[in-house]
């Protein structure tokens, strides 16, 4: 008989993929078999041939699941889906029908069966797919994942229970994630009193993370949609900082942190050419993650010509600097199967934090 877990959260970029992630490295260690779905799938991406969801690629590509890619993503909903529904030309039943066969289907193949929500317990609600629902027509009972605090994972808990109850859903633990390290045993103590009368489970995840939370150059060259260029071997490293070269080039060079992206407009050929230089230098190879050189002025021959010898990591985008600063201030970086670095920090860190044999006991 499959074991199933339904991953569920009180709010988006609480950590669902990075815990499932975790669980799916854990559980491997204990049985054969273990399989992941998204049912609803809201950000599509192409994978194989198919169109999925990008977590539902993610997890095939990390751990060899390609196997099962047309059960892991049976509902996607592309840009439109809602208008389509509320016109009556998308086919709910139909997609219901389609999720269950495909929840029974990996249920035959695997010992356990992750199931990944979509966002907080709201998301899909007027398609009648919500998290609720879904892990209901999943028979699954749930994990519900939230960020840290004490009254915030209280408030937040509750309100979403209201929803899973009334779809009489079985939430069964609350893991509560992104915990500030020295206040991490405080705030699980006091955890533990606020839901001392309640039938939920509470247990810890991870400590919050730069190297989990910051994208990668690479994330981030996918993110602007524009080409990274400059040293390959840089792609996967992770941006801690961002700093705007708006200063004067020596006052910039002097307020650099470890591994900051700096943004500088293509007309500035004094800081780029100084970055440049200094990329190759061990001391400032630390601090200089890479460059984004937006604006719609060219770049003179000679500072591309420099930027192109030093080797330096950068994107070359002709959109304003604050529409890049303000996309990068926003982005939420999301885990892909090529940061090596962040997975392996995620896989050690379960075998640490992540209590699996409780969760299997209460699953």
């Amino acid at each position: 008989m499959c074991k199933k877990i339904f991953i569920a959260a009180t709010g988006q970029h609480t950590g669902k993929t990075t815990i499932s992630i975790s669980l799916m490295h854990l559980a491997l260690k204990k049985y054969p078999r273990v399989g992941f779905i998204k049912p609803i799938g809201p950000k599509c991406v192409a994978y194989h041939g198919r169109t999925v969801d990008m977590d539902a690629a993610l997890m095939a590509s990390i751990y060899g699941l390609n196997r099962d890619i047309r059960y892991m993503s049976p509902v996607v909903l592309p840009r439109g889906s809602t208008k389509k529904f509320l016109d009556q030309e998308f086919p709910v039943d139909h997609q219901k029908e389609l999720l269950v066969a495909a929840i029974r289907e990996l249920e035959q193949r695997h010992d356990l069966l992750i199931i990944e929500g979509s966002g907080h317990g709201g998301v899909g609600s007027i398609l009648g797919l919500n998290n609720a629902q879904v892990a209901k027509l999943a028979d699954a009972p749930i994990l519900m994942i939230t960020n840290g605090g004490i009254g915030n994972v209280v408030d937040t808990v509750e309100l979403n229970l209201a929803l899973y109850e009334k779809h009489q859903a079985d939430v069964r633990m609350v893991l509560v994630n992104k915990l500030v390290p020295e206040k991490r045993e405080s705030t699980m103590r006091y955890l533990g009193k606020a839901f001392s009368s309640s039938y939920l489970k509470v247990a810890g995840a991870f400590d919050y993370s730069r190297i989990l939370a910051n994208p990668t150059l690479q994330n981030i060259s996918r993110l602007l949609k524009h080409p990274l260029h400059g040293n390959p071997e840089g792609r996967n490293r992770i941006v801690h900082n961002i700093h705007l070269g708006a200063a004067s080039s020596q006052t910039v060079i002097d307020h650099l942190m470890d591994s900051t992206l700096l943004i500088t407009t293509s007309s500035r050929d004094e800081l780029l050419v100084t970055a440049s230089s200094l990329y190759n230098i061990p001391t400032y190879r630390d601090k200089i993650a890479g460059l984004v050189i937006p604006g719609h002025s060219p770049v003179s021959a000679i500072t591309q010509s420099i930027l192109d010898e030093s080797c330096i990591p950068y994107i070359r985008i002709h959109n304003s600097t604050a529409e890049v600063y303000s996309a990068l201030l926003d982005h939420v970086s999301k885990i892909t199967a090529e940061d090596k670095e962040k997975l392996d920090l995620l896989h050690s860190s379960a075998e640490t934090y992540i209590n699996f044999e409780e969760i299997d006991a209460l699953f």
